[in-house]
């Protein structure tokens, strides 16, 4: 399931963000990688424990958890720190599938990774190329977003970013343990989410139908939630 977040991060945010990240320490993105991604990787990071990405990521992990949609998409149970990147200069980073499990360094232990995020940090017109390429079951899918823009996806899916020919990308990306592990139990939860919101801007909360509907998925979270 492709989830896109318009505006994610305010106008305010972003400039906040891109004001920092001007003057951050960036170093080279190999440095941050295992040993199959860093064949694969040509582009600038944060350091994931510099002052900088600590409090941007605190910034964006507020932002997803406030955001009714990417709430809703990703029924976050962990977020690991958000982290950033750069790419320029023909910079890119291969196909390749992250992760099952990362280390999440605030609090000492191990997380599943269930769902990747990026949120974008520059403009399309800003840079020519840096297009995100994802691989699902529906096919081949290419992601180039407006700053504050995120995109939610399956961390099992095959995915790239094409190489940078003019000007910068940069962006935030980071992983998310749902509630629920399966992407199809996710993408089910999401759709009846979806329609309960629909239904009571319509009917109202107190109305039959959306207390029915609510129950089912709350009763559905409980059968599939991962505790």
């Amino acid at each position: 399931m492709l989830i896109h977040v318009p505006q994610l991060l305010t106008l305010d945010k972003i400039n906040e963000c891109r004001k920092i990240l001007e003057v951050a320490p960036w170093v080279d993105g190999k440095t941050t990688a295992g040993h199959q991604s860093a064949e694969l990787k040509n582009n600038l990071q944060l350091p994931p424990d510099c002052e900088e990405s600590l409090f941007l990521g605190q910034t964006i992990s507020q932002a997803l958890k406030s955001n009714p949609t990417a709430f809703s998409a990703s029924l976050p149970k962990t977020i690991l720190p958000p982290m950033f990147n750069c790419y320029q200069n023909s910079g890119h980073f291969g196909n390749h599938i992250d992760n099952a499990i990362r280390h999440h360094s605030l609090t000492n232990t191990y997380m599943r990774t269930d769902v990747s995020c990026t949120v974008f940090l520059t403009n399309p017109d800003e840079y020519e190329g840096g297009e995100l390429i994802i691989e699902d079951t529906y096919g081949t899918h290419s992601v180039k977003l407006p700053a504050g823009d995120a995109i939610l996806y399956p961390s099992t899916s095959l995915h790239q970013v094409t190489p940078v020919t003019r000007g910068a990308r940069i962006s935030s990306f980071f992983w998310i343990q749902s509630f629920i592990q399966s992407d199809a139990q996710r993408r089910m939860m999401f759709e009846l989410d979806q329609s309960i919101q629909s239904l009571t801007q319509q009917l109202g909360n107190n109305h039959d139908d959306v207390v029915k509907l609510t129950g089912l998925y709350h009763n559905l979270l409980r059968q599939w939630s991962d505790m």
